[in-house]
């Protein structure tokens, strides 16, 4: 599988998997008569991402937070299918492991 999906379109292909957590990102523009400064600030959706040892954050627009939320649900699921792949792997070899010693005696 490759790590972006082809689209038709003129924008950029839409990630296939990412990795991070999406949250919404709430600030104040700093302008006084703007809802903003009494209120709860401007919200935008963001991604928080690994990027060399460090947490990365990159405000998205609505349409790339359905993009990347759906992207990090298929990222979710395949870290869960090799997590159960290797449970089994590790069973396997317990199991192994086991019966070699119980012929040694």
């Amino acid at each position: 599988m490759s790590a972006v999906r082809r689209s038709g379109s003129a924008f950029p292909p839409q990630p296939e998997v990412l990795r991070g957590s999406l949250f919404t990102l709430r600030r104040r523009c700093g302008t006084p008569t703007c809802r903003c400064a009494d209120g709860e600030g401007h919200a935008s959706p963001a991604l928080a991402y690994p990027a060399g040892g460090r947490t990365k954050t990159l405000t998205l627009t609505e349409q790339e937070a359905v993009e990347v939320a759906a992207a990090l649900a298929r990222y979710a699921q395949a870290k869960a299918d090799l997590d159960a792949q290797a449970a089994a792997g590790l069973t396997a070899l317990l199991g192994r492991v086991a019966a070699r010693r119980a012929s040694r005696s």
